[in-house]
């Protein structure tokens, strides 16, 4: 069994060692990348503050950098007995280089270690989100603009309600995701703040210089205070996950709509074929199988806030490993969120909509409004029309003029898709991507860097 960072003359029973230790050694695979950059970044600090000298540093960074590459390569692995990826990167520095591998933790505990390996990983996670959310984004107003024309029913409870179009359905979930991408900035904003050098979450007695590691790891600012850094732990994750359950939440619903428009009682929309499975004894059935689990996993990431606040929501500040049990809900929530964008982006960029929808007198009724507002304009007073139409229905004398011109921004006839879609690029501006990205760079010595991890 491996000797433990923090371990003296008491060695732990396999069981309390299995129920201690348990997810880390797996979970942390997400988190070895942003582990040796942190420490990249750590020790080059050190030797500022004369904690390592030249040579050491040299030699630290070589096989730190050594380490990244069999990261990369799918060759890093936790090796048994070893509690969490801080301690397999610390056990190969000290096979490689003896005591000056052990000189890497000065100044630092493994908890400010893994408040900024989340960080890392979690901002490098938050640009591929924002990515595919731009990229179903564009989808989304691609088709709104190609059937712009095309109207179908709105509806309210559920009852056939007025005119609609699927210019007004696909933009109107662009504009939700650019609402979305309002939560993915603060999240990010709020993740791209240093914690390292708050070490336990006192401090150090070493004059370590934190405004350094901050600008080598392209952070906006570090987290000043020590104490707060710690309690940052869950409070980062609930933030960001409020900001991918936003996200899901569009998804979701957007799902929905596409279940219930691909039924043979709507008929609005016809998905792709390789996104349905059938049935064991109806050969009739194309069941819309990709959109339903979708559904399912996104309504699954909508509770993923809620979880991680009754982790940690009646914590006092300091560090409790009660915090560990973070991990298990937070760092699988982002691949299962971006499978979810990369689907819809799929079936959405395929779907066929059905342009016929009003030849079918059921929706003759949704022209009743167009009516009244006809007669009002003419001059008739708006409730006198209304009574009039509504009389006309009843004895079944009204008779559908089916077009309308509706022209006010944001309506079937000016969707406002150009100012949409300025506001999402308006809000992309506010990432600061390409910074942060040349840090890790740099940091790694390196002239690429992978996108993200896990």
């Amino acid at each position: 069994m491996a000797t433990k960072l923090w371990q003296k003359n008491t060695v732990p029973t396999d069981e309390i060692e299995r129920f201690t230790i348990g997810r880390d050694r797996e979970l942390d695979i997400y988190l070895a990348q942003s582990d040796v950059l942190g420490s990249l970044a750590h020790t080059q600090m050190l030797q500022t503050i004369g904690l390592l000298s030249a040579d050491e540093l040299t030699a630290v960074h070589r096989e730190l950098r050594n380490i990244l590459q069999d990261i990369h390569k799918g060759k890093f692995s936790i090796e048994e007995g070893v509690e969490d990826v801080h301690s397999e990167v610390e056990l190969l520095l000290t096979r490689r280089l003896g005591d000056i591998g052990k000189k890497i933790h000065s100044g630092r505990s493994r908890n400010d270690q893994v408040l900024l390996d989340l960080k890392l990983w979690t901002r490098r996670q938050l640009r591929e989100v924002v990515e595919l959310v731009k990229t179903l984004f564009d989808e989304l107003l691609r088709q709104s603009e190609a059937h712009k024309d095309v109207l179908l029913p709105g509806y309210t409870h559920l009852q056939v309600a007025m005119p609609s179009s699927f210019g007004l359905w696909f933009g109107a979930y662009a504009e939700s995701l650019a609402d979305d991408m309002l939560f993915l900035q603060a999240a990010y904003r709020l993740v791209n703040r240093n914690p390292l050098g708050s070490a336990a979450g006192y401090g150090s007695s070493f004059p370590l210089d934190r405004q350094m590691t901050t600008d080598l790891l392209g952070f906006d600012s570090m987290d000043y205070n020590v104490v707060y850094a710690q309690m940052g732990r869950g409070k980062m994750e609930r933030n960001v996950s409020f900001a991918l359950a936003s996200v899901a939440g569009t998804i979701a619903k957007l799902a929905f709509d596409a279940c219930l428009f691909n039924s043979q009682n709507f008929a609005f929309v016809k998905l792709p074929d390789e996104c349905t499975t059938g049935s064991s004894i109806m050969p009739h059935k194309k069941n819309p199988d990709v959109f339903e689990l979708t559904r399912a996993k996104c309504n699954k990431l909508q509770a993923l806030p809620q979880q991680v606040t009754l982790i940690m929501n009646n914590l006092p500040s300091g560090y409790f490993r009660d915090l560990q049990i973070l991990k298990e809900v937070f760092l699988p929530a982002f691949d299962e969120l971006k499978d979810c964008l990369r689907m819809t982006s799929y079936m959405i960029s395929r779907i066929r909509v059905n342009e016929h929808i009003l030849d079918d007198s059921r929706y003759d009724l949704m022209f009743s409004v167009e009516e009244v507002n006809r007669m009002a304009a003419n001059g008739t007073p708006f409730r006198d029309a209304y009574r009039q139409v509504g009389l006309d229905i009843e004895a079944g004398r009204f008779t559908p003029v089916k077009e309308v011109h509706h022209t006010h921004p944001g309506s079937i006839g000016n969707l406002c898709n150009d100012r949409i879609a300025d506001l999402m690029n308006h809000l992309l501006e506010g990432f600061p991507f390409e910074r942060v990205e040349e840090a890790e760079r740099r940091m790694a010595g390196e002239e690429t860097l992978p996108c993200c991890e896990g």
